[in-house]
């Protein structure tokens, strides 16, 4: 079956004994949709080149590399990762053994050593003077192989007839990293329930606009720009309140559709080196006070190679001296995938200079009444920040 570059696939899988399906991009690789479109992150990710063995997994019962293969290669496949070798309160007997024998040590290594002994162990191939050598494939990197292969010889030992298969032990709902349902999951859904209907139905009946999960936990970076604008303030709210103007100030942004009930959709393009990420996402206006000029908006979106970002945002808009406006912009952004490899600081800095130039564009909106005609390149937006960080790190003393 060919796919467009831009496509995405349905694929099926049985993981740890529970039926998913998902709508991936072909280049999706399994590592990635374990980790950041089903929350499983005991499948850990060093080298990306199947060198170092820590994302071992279980494909129909045989040790396999997910950073090495694509998620569509696994349609119809039963997968088994750490999180269904035991739980804390069912534990596997290798998980019991590696607790004994203090093999654990910082654990990143952890993940790929239990499967990949499982698998020595399931195989019947286990010998006392080939062990390390078997072993070989996941790298420690704390260099203590000693406790790893003490606690897989007890295992052995202790079960001559063939070690126990994996509990399956999965939570009742395939979470996210920050503690709830996987963002990226719930907007794939969202999007396909989307594209499937009548744009000319938006806001009706046969039309739910779909609903948007609060993120939870920690964000990845917190925003907090404050921008004097020369407009007036009754100017710059009525941009705010006017959601076509409002998405067209964001760098890269544009919005799709109206919804109806204050729920729109739109897509945003970010670039940063050989990383170019397209969201599809959704945006909902959950709070709206004329009167305090002040609004809240959810928005969340997802880009086909797996990345994920939710934001809350809050605006406000308050009258400064001389009849000009003080524009707040603050934000809790949540990253996933690809994008949060940028690490905190970068993500960061990218955020605070797309609201800068966010509220360069409303000043520009609020006095012509009409939307922005100069529009911001999300390349230059990424690689500005990027440089600005660059140039904070020559100049801090040493």
């Amino acid at each position: 079956m060919r796919v467009e570059a831009d496509g995405t696939v349905d694929v099926s899988m049985t993981v740890n004994g529970r039926e998913v399906t998902l709508a991936v991009a072909p280049r999706t690789t399994l590592s990635d949709v374990l980790r950041d479109r089903l929350g499983l992150t005991g499948t850990h990710v060093g080298c990306e080149h199947g060198v170092c063995g820590m994302c071992t997994v279980l494909l129909d019962g045989e040790a396999v590399r997910a950073c090495l293969l694509f998620a569509v290669q696994c349609d119809g496949a039963s997968l088994t990762t750490v999180e269904g070798l035991g739980s804390a309160d069912d534990q596997h007997p290798l998980q019991q053994s590696f607790s004994h024998h203090h093999a654990l040590q910082c654990g990143f290594c952890t993940p790929g050593m239990l499967m990949s002994s499982y698998d020595l162990l399931a195989g019947g191939t286990y010998s006392p003077d080939t062990l390390a050598e078997d072993m070989s494939g996941v790298l420690c990197r704390c260099t203590g192989y000693r406790g790893i292969l003490a606690a897989v010889a007890d295992v052995a030992e202790t079960h001559p007839d063939g070690v126990p298969p994996p509990r399956a032990a999965v939570p009742p709902v395939l979470v996210g990293r920050t503690g709830g349902a996987s963002p990226a999951s719930s907007l794939a859904v969202n999007a396909r329930k989307s594209a499937s209907s009548d744009t000319s139905l938006a806001g009706t009946a046969a039309d739910t606009p779909p609903e948007i999960t609060p993120p939870t936990g920690p964000p990845t970076a917190t925003v907090d720009v404050r921008s004097e604008l020369a407009s007036g303030v009754d100017d710059v709210w009525a941009v705010l309140a006017d959601f076509d103007r409002l998405a067209a100030c964001l760098p890269g942004a544009e919005m799709t559709a109206d919804l109806g009930d204050d729920r729109y959709r739109g897509r945003a393009t970010v670039g940063l080196g050989p990383v170019s990420l397209r969201f599809d996402g959704l945006a909902h206006v959950v709070e709206h006070d004329p009167a305090a000029r002040r609004m809240r908006v959810l928005a969340q979106g997802i880009d086909r190679g797996g990345s994920s970002t939710q934001a809350v945002i809050r605006l406000a808009a308050d009258p400064a001296e001389g009849g000009g406006t003080v524009l707040w912009a603050d934000a809790d952004v949540h990253l996933s995938g690809r994008v949060a490899q940028f690490g905190r600081a970068l993500a960061g800095d990218v955020s605070r200079r797309l609201f800068e130039q966010f509220a360069e564009a409303v000043d520009e909106a609020a006095r012509t009444g009409e939307a922005p005609t100069t529009r911001t390149s999300p390349l230059r937006l990424a690689l500005g920040a990027l440089l600005a960080r660059i140039r904070r790190l020559v100049r801090a003393p040493r």
